[in-house]
């Protein structure tokens, strides 16, 4: 029985169904959207709380936005352990600091992975706080309640991922 759990590779329909009855059942019990990216502004809150209190206190995001350890967080934590878990459970783990593909890219040089990443990570949290929303915020508890903003957001944060993903990779596909 546990070995329908530990295949590499999921079917997508199936993995949609589960996020779709996920969500469902976050709104039913708890009656708040399912996102994470108000998790790691949070963060970031709490580490200006704790350099400078009167100045975390003093903004007005904070003012709306309590920095404190809450449902969104644990979520987060919970994404990046399940992450683990599933890896290893399906044998796939691996600590990688360049992908192949973007090594046959850019190159194997770790230091513009990183800067590449870190680069990357905050311009995808600016354009969350900006959009009012991360992709799971907009594109799976927006669209089930209909909202037109998400369906807004969610086809241009494809039509971004499309694009970069262009720009940067070509019509190069990972082999696998």
């Amino acid at each position: 029985m546990l070995d329908w759990f530990v295949p590499a590779t999921w079917s997508p329909y199936l993995v949609g169904a589960g996020i779709g009855i996920l969500v469902w059942m976050t709104f039913l019990l708890s009656d708040r959207p399912l996102g994470v990216s108000t998790a790691y502004a949070k963060t970031a809150g709490m580490v200006e709380k704790a350099v400078s209190q009167e100045h975390c206190a003093s903004m007005p995001y904070y003012r709306q936005v309590t920095p404190e350890v809450d449902w969104q967080w644990t979520i987060t934590i919970g994404v990046i352990a399940g992450g683990f878990m599933s890896a290893y459970a399906s044998g796939t783990f691996a600590v990688t600091t360049v992908p192949p593909l973007f090594a046959a890219t850019f190159g194997p040089g770790t230091v513009f992975r990183f800067a590449a990443a870190l680069a990357g990570g905050i311009l995808m949290g600016l354009g969350a706080r900006w959009a009012g929303g991360c992709t799971s915020g907009h594109g799976i508890s927006g669209t089930l309640q209909l909202s037109l903003a998400s369906w807004v957001a969610l086809a241009c944060f494809c039509a971004g991922g499309i694009l970069a993903a262009g720009l940067l990779f070509g019509a190069r596909v990972p082999a696998g």
